[in-house]
């Protein structure tokens, strides 16, 4: 069995400060809305320091604005919004999904925090591939939840690098689990990754805040789950949801 393509850093991180929003998301969606295993699947938007929490929020919803026109010129399907929600979450992960159609993507808004973390990808769908079974027969016959699917992907995982607690920034993950078919050169599925976090050190005194949303595309004619009035709110709430565990001495508004 091969190993997936080692990604250089300038390959799935961008600088996006004072970069022109249709620049960051050509970068994102060639990035991640990919049909093949010649991307990586993932990015990293980087905002710097000094940007704001709504800020990081309002550049989210820019650049899928753009990516969905890409996409309608593309495919003729629009992007759309599934969820959107902030978490305050220190919890580590092992390899998954978020639930979620068999075509979607995670956007995920990482605002500064004294607590330290690190983000792994895992190409689970060109491993599949290569074993010649479907991304969702390898999930069955190797759950990533135990160390042994989790030695099958070592050669498919790809630490981001550029990941760090210390900025703004905007993670973008292919979270579908499509099937590969090189038969259908006009209706290729998008190829999903796994994604892990690892939390070395939970503070409970602190705050680790992602602002998390879900992208899938739909048929123009289909309206979003999510109306303009939910995204604005999702933009500019101050409420942060807590995720796996209670902090009653903090407050859910910050």
């Amino acid at each position: 069995m091969h190993a997936a393509k080692k990604w250089s850093p300038e390959e799935i991180c961008y600088s996006g400060c004072g970069a022109p929003i249709p620049e960051v998301a050509g970068f994102v969606y060639r990035r991640i809305c990919r049909t093949h295993f010649e991307e990586p699947g993932f990015c990293l938007i980087d905002l710097g320091a000094n940007a704001s929490s709504t800020g990081l929020r309002r550049t989210m919803l820019e650049i899928s604005t753009v990516m969905s026109k890409l996409h309608q010129e593309l495919t003729g399907k629009k992007l759309v919004y599934l969820s959107a929600a902030r978490f305050d979450q220190q919890e580590s992960t092992r390899p998954h999904l978020d639930g979620g159609p068999e075509e979607c993507f995670l956007m995920l808004g990482y605002e500064p925090s004294p607590v330290a973390s690190e983000f792994e990808v895992s190409d689970y769908s060109q491993c599949a591939h290569e074993m010649g079974i479907t991304p969702a027969e390898f999930l069955q016959q190797h759950n990533p939840m135990f160390q042994n699917a989790r030695d099958v992907l070592n050669g498919y995982t790809t630490r981001i690098p550029c990941f760090t607690s210390e900025h703004y920034q905007i993670l973008c993950v292919n979270n579908s689990s499509s099937s590969y078919d090189a038969s259908r050169d006009s209706n290729l599925g998008w190829q999903g990754v796994l994604h892990t976090a690892t939390i070395p050190k939970r503070d409970e005194s602190c705050r680790r805040i992602i602002n998390s949303t879900m992208i899938a595309p739909v048929i123009m004619e289909a309206s979003g789950k999510l109306s303009d009035a939910e995204l604005e709110q999702f933009a500019t709430t101050t409420a942060v949801r807590r995720r796996g565990y209670d902090k009653l001495h903090l407050d859910d508004d910050v």
